[in-house]
């Protein structure tokens, strides 16, 4: 973790002298989001990814869409960092940007992301009161599953995000998510529906909505797993998810 910290901070150093040199105006950074830059992770203080030193979601996504970590970055269009409320108490992590999501630089914006906010509908909350994101934020070329590596150098930035946030449920979609999150071992048919945790913060894994629309008798599988997320925050059932 100290090393891939490192490497980071290397990077987005080269990132705003190189900014600097040809003019540019650099990313607005906190006092001590620049002391730790200056420091690096070799400092006194144990600041790490799970207690950053970005201010807000807003600060890091200007440091995250300038990263250069994988290969993904030399074929994306965009990063899709996230979108929602800085404070939500439900974030949906789903697993890479779709092609439609790498054009918008938003995440689940196509048929899959409309059935993630019917479910979202379903639950008596809006879009707009959930946080949503992926665990890798830039678009895997043919929309292969990310590979080890690239999630192993992105998993940082959602934790950051997570810790920004501290959502109250986190709700993982499909079987790379909940690997990521919760264990390498995770099988979305055997495991899904029941309670993990990740950065001692409950989390529902459950199946992706590109699944859903598959295999749409899953649907009811979904329902059954968002009712326990409702239960958790204290949401009443306002009506079914429509088959």
């Amino acid at each position: 973790m100290r090393e891939e910290l490192s490497d980071l901070l290397m990077q987005i150093q080269r990132q705003l002298i190189s900014s600097r040199d040809i003019g540019l105006d650099a990313p607005l950074l906190s006092a001590e989001s620049l002391q730790y830059l200056k420091k690096g992770p070799n400092s006194e203080s144990e600041s790490s990814f799970e207690a950053p030193p970005w201010n807000s979601l807003k600060e890091l996504e200007q440091l995250v869409s300038k990263c250069e970590r994988c290969k993904l970055s030399k074929t994306r269009r965009s990063v899709v960092f996230g979108e929602g409320p800085p404070h939500a108490s439900l974030a949906f992590v789903g697993e890479a940007p779709g092609v439609e999501e790498d054009i918008a630089g938003k995440p689940f914006v196509g048929a899959a992301g409309k059935l993630l906010t019917d479910i979202i509908g379903a639950m008596g909350l809006r879009r707009e009161e959930v946080y949503i994101c992926n665990v890798v934020k830039c678009h895997p070329p043919h929309n292969r599953d990310p590979e080890p590596d690239e999630i192993e150098r992105c998993l940082p930035f959602l934790r950051s995000q997570i810790s920004l946030i501290k959502p109250a449920v986190i709700c993982t979609l499909g079987r790379i998510s909940a690997q990521s999150l919760i264990d390498k071992g995770f099988k979305i048919t055997r495991d899904r529906g029941q309670w993990h945790s990740f950065m001692d913060i409950p989390c529902m894994p459950t199946y992706h909505p590109a699944y859903l629309l598959r295999y749409p008798n899953a649907k009811r599988q979904v329902w059954e797993d968002v009712q326990e997320i409702m239960k958790r925050l204290g949401l009443e059932n306002p009506r079914r998810l429509r088959d």
